[in-house]
């Protein structure tokens, strides 16, 4: 896809460059969850080292999808979304449905916790 002035991307090319790399989808859906500090990030990620964890905060306030605040008194530093990091509630909505409306053979959540995260994530990242 090109015109005369520029070559034009994919928009699916320039959004998957955002969101691709490991643990940015996951950093995300914590900060909708509520988690704002690096510490909270890190729970429940063993394999999430403090390198890789800044590196991609790093990247991802490059990229506008995240700002860093720090606490003038504690030091403490904290994370929140953008607008727009916010616009990928429903990305991340969206890819949560996928794999509980796919797990036909309930391979990893029986029909009663389905409905549970569905009404989670519903809660969360749509809002009315």
């Amino acid at each position: 896809m090109t015109n005369d002035t520029k070559a034009e991307r994919c928009p699916m090319e320039l959004a998957l460059e955002l969101i691709s790399k490991k643990w940015v989808i996951l950093i995300l859906r914590d900060m909708f969850f509520g988690k704002k500090r690096f510490n909270e990030f890190k729970e429940g990620k063993p394999n999430l080292s403090n390198k890789v964890l800044s590196n991609c905060l790093k990247e991802m306030e490059e990229n506008n999808l995240i700002s860093r605040y720090s606490d003038e008194y504690n030091k403490n530093i904290e994370y929140s979304l953008t607008d727009k990091g916010q616009k990928l509630n429903k990305v991340i909505y969206e890819l949560a449905m996928f794999t509980l409306t796919t797990d036909l053979g309930d391979n990893f959540y029986d029909d009663e916790r389905k409905i549970e995260l569905k009404n989670i994530f519903k809660s969360i990242l749509i809002k009315e």
